[in-house]
């Protein structure tokens, strides 16, 4: 075999998982990593998302008089994904969520506990997040500026890997494509980090059909790829039906609101003038379902002003109100026009639930529906990061973890909890970065071949 360079870990992905995999692999100076990212220009999830990290037992949970932990914050996950059986890569991810959050903190990210930021089958105050509410690209930047100061470590745009390099059933490295040519990459470990598979149409129709046609709010380079090479591997895979879902998309403007404002008093009315849902007690993933059952696949999201001031710094408010896709509704009568009903049946649907408060003029309205922002479905891993055959036994020298790993939302897009997705990103990077089977590979000749 000729190999066209050699490092000690290739990491397949620059997104969340791919660069703190990086930035901890690299704390060792003897070992040579190199990140290989198929289109930084076309961005990853954690670069659109809020940034918000969810994690139990803080310090500024602590500092706030909040009362969390990593135990108590994998059983709210179980509790929503009903998964036990993967318990124990749940609780390898919350005990690592803490330390990742305060060494993120540590250095220089501005972070604080989002105490505005309450979520369906969260038990504690637990999302961390910018200070100035910028969302995921700018904690990217900061962790992408973080790795190219490391001197032992590469991060390779426009490089997408094709392919798996293997020898006797081990993984010896992988096949990246640049600048019109392959090169083959040997490496110690090869971490598929890549994002899910929910830019490819048709897997999303056959692993998701009951989803229908909802609008795709991820980026376009989740095409799964790396499922396809691992399981030609013989690697597992479980709960391809699941993916992180949104209720909160607007019609025609494809932003979103804040998921804390049903906590506010918002309230979901559909076009029939009904009020369908406690909209408290569904998750923006579990909502999205809840919404493709309404006529049109559609609904009024309404609140008030004291509403709109609790959550409008949010980015994903930011963007919806930039936007114009928020209506201003002076009256009651207002509201009625938007909603092409009655000022009695609107006053109807706006009656509060018991134990919440009734929402007041003047009035917010936005369209909302049902959304696809990833996949959950993936790769059979350990709580080391470690891909597992069908044997249940680790491929030496493969790890997954982000979106090319299963992950938290259990075998259906209602177990969906906010915070998953980075938890299991930055969780597992954190997890295999830091691991023992990330051993050096054998001494490097420094020529090709």
């Amino acid at each position: 075999m000729t190999w066209d360079t050699e490092v000690d870990v290739a990491v397949v992905g620059g997104g969340a998982c791919g660069v703190m995999t990086a930035l901890r692999a690299a704390r060792d100076p003897g070992r040579v990593v190199a990140v290989f990212e198929k289109s930084a220009r076309e961005g990853c999830n954690a670069a659109i998302s809020s940034g918000s990290l969810a994690a139990g037992g803080t310090r500024f949970q602590e500092a706030a008089g909040i009362d969390d932990s990593p135990q108590r914050h994998a059983d709210d996950i179980l509790r929503a994904s009903g998964d036990e059986e993967w318990r124990p890569v749940v609780e390898a991810l919350c005990a690592a969520a803490p330390r990742v959050v305060e060494w993120i903190a540590d250095t220089g990210y501005p972070i604080e506990l989002g105490t505005d930021m309450p979520r369906a089958g969260m038990t504690a105050l637990r999302l961390h997040t910018d200070t100035g509410r910028l969302g995921g690209a700018r904690l990217m930047r900061h962790l992408r500026g973080l790795l190219e100061a490391r001197d032992n470590a590469a991060f390779v745009d426009e490089a997408p890997a094709v392919g798996l390099m293997s020898d006797g059933g081990k993984v010896t490295g992988v096949v990246i494509a640049q600048n019109g040519s392959m090169q083959r990459v040997r490496a110690g470990a090869v971490v598929l980090a890549t994002d899910g598979f929910a830019a490819d149409q048709n897997l999303v129709e056959r692993h998701l059909p009951h989803l229908g046609t909802p609008y795709y709010g991820g980026v376009s380079t989740s095409t799964g790829d790396a499922l396809a090479w691992a399981e030609r591997l013989g690697a597992q895979v479980r709960n391809m039906g699941a993916g992180l879902r949104s209720g909160l998309v607007v019609v025609d403007h494809g932003t979103r609101v804040s998921p804390a404002l049903p906590f506010n008093g918002a309230v979901l009315v559909n076009a029939d003038g009904e009020r369908f849902v406690d909209e408290e007690s569904k998750g923006y993933s579990s909502m999205a379902g809840v919404l493709q059952r309404q006529p049109g696949e559609r609904a009024a999201m309404i609140w008030d002003a004291a509403a709109m001031a609790a959550t409008r710094e949010s980015e994903m408010m930011r963007e919806s109100l930039a936007a114009g896709a928020v209506r201003d509704c002076a009256t009651l009568d207002d509201l009625a026009a938007c909603l092409g009903r009655t000022a009695a049946e609107t006053e109807r649907a706006l009656t509060p639930l018991p134990g919440r408060r009734r929402l007041t003029a003047p009035y917010h309205l936005a369209w909302v529906t049902h959304g696809l922002l990833a996949t959950q479905g993936g790769l059979v891993i350990d709580p080391s990061g470690r891909v597992l055959n069908g044997a249940g036994e680790p491929i030496p020298g493969l790890f997954a973890g982000g979106g090319a790993a299963c992950g938290l939302a259990g075998p259906h897009s209602d177990g969906y909890l906010s915070g998953n997705g980075l938890l299991s990103a930055f969780g597992m990077g954190w997890i295999i970065g830091g691991g023992r089977g990330l051993s050096p590979a054998p001494a490097r000749s420094g020529r090709r071949g």
